[in-house]
């Protein structure tokens, strides 16, 4: 894990967690930056639990703010659909 894109949130219980950031992007639709982030954690199917915001990217310190409205939410799931589409075709190309 590069440190560098990592940063730590004190929850709810005092617990200090930390998050790796996977990537950052400013959608022109909304005109906000968001942040796409993982605690490393698997859920119940194995699957790595994967978190987004919205962030103020000049704000220190790094405020991370509520995805508002399903549209942000499909907006976000289609650039990791695409992530993961072309992560699976890079990996089919190193296999062939």
């Amino acid at each position: 894990m590069n440190k560098e894109n990592t940063f730590k949130v004190i929850d709810k219980e005092g617990k200090e967690i930390e998050f790796e950031v996977l990537f950052t992007f400013e959608s022109d639709e909304t005109k906000k930056n968001y942040m796409v982030y993982t605690d490393n954690s698997k859920d119940d199917e194995g699957n790595i639990r994967v978190y987004a915001s919205v962030f103020v990217p000049e704000a220190e310190p790094l405020e991370l703010l509520p995805v508002e409205t399903e549209r942000e939410w499909k907006i976000i799931e289609t650039i990791l659909q695409s992530i993961e589409e072309e992560n699976k075709k890079n990996k089919e190309e190193e296999n062939n």
